[in-house]
């Protein structure tokens, strides 16, 4: 056989997504990545400035509704900087959700002219919402600054958590891609389920006020522990429970590997779906 000949062939039925081509395949990935970000401001007026606008506004809503009418806790920080600390991740977050459960079909043409690994198209769909929380992060910043707030030594920690943000998303994504694939419902579904997510995630109340007996089933929700975590990084208030994060971590990590093998199994008929 010659050595010089490469062979495609389909993988076997229970194997997970080799990590090999992925990684010989990286300048493919920054390619992505770049395309992404220079496709998503192209000929906007506004440009970069979405990025930032779209959390503030957000933000003031929040603040007029559930900070002065509704009068939420916000664990004694002002509730404009207790809202928008985890504004900021929650909207990487779902910003990459988003992004990465229509990543197949939005670039379906790429599917159908040339063989690469097909996980770096949800992968990248996932990575370039960073961009967009780096930019947010500096307003966020300048937000704490203004009413003289500091970032405490806790502040380390943050990458952490947005870490497993990151990794909630991909996981999320290695499902949502391929059933929307063949089911272009999950399209249109997508953004009813992140609405009820964000609901049901501590971004416009405290943890705390999350009662006793509901705990268990909110150590299920990994954004949960994960924006908790962010806030207390950030402004040291609360910190999460430490079994609540590695709950949180270990269901990202089984939904991961088994998302990595339905996505390894669903790849080899996406260009005949799509």
């Amino acid at each position: 056989m010659r050595s010089d000949v490469t062979h495609i062939a389909p993988s076997r039925a229970w194997a997970g997504i080799a990590l090999s081509p992925v990684w010989h395949s990286r300048e493919l990935f920054a390619f992505l990545c770049w395309r992404s970000i220079k496709v998503r401001y192209k000929q906007a007026a506004i440009g970069v400035g979405w990025v930032v606008l779209q959390p503030l506004l957000t933000m003031l809503v929040f603040t007029v509704i559930f900070g002065k009418l509704a009068q939420l806790p916000s664990d004694n920080v002002p509730y404009p900087v207790f809202a928008f600390s985890a504004l900021v991740p929650w909207t990487f977050f779902s910003q990459a959700l988003s992004r990465g459960g229509t990543s197949l079909v939005t670039d379906a043409s790429l599917l159908t002219k040339v063989y690469f690994p097909r996980v770096l198209i949800p992968l990248a769909s996932c990575t370039t919402p960073l961009v967009d929380f780096v930019l947010s992060l500096v307003i966020l910043l300048g937000l704490m600054a203004w009413y003289g707030i500091a970032p405490t030594w806790h502040v380390v920690f943050a990458p952490v958590f947005v870490l497993l943000l990151w990794l909630t998303a991909l996981a999320c994504s290695l499902w949502f891609a391929p059933l929307n694939v063949r089911y272009r419902d999950v399209g249109h579904a997508l953004p009813f389920v992140t609405q009820i997510w964000m609901y049901g995630s501590p971004v416009l109340y405290s943890a705390a006020m999350i009662p006793e007996r509901w705990r268990t089933l909110y150590s299920l929700n990994p954004v949960g522990g994960a924006l908790e975590g962010f806030r207390w990084a950030l402004l040291g208030t609360a910190p999460p429970s430490p079994g609540t994060v590695a709950t949180s971590a270990a269901l990202v990590l089984i939904a991961l590997a088994a998302g990595s093998v339905y996505f390894r199994r669903q790849e080899r008929n996406f260009a005949d779906i799509v």
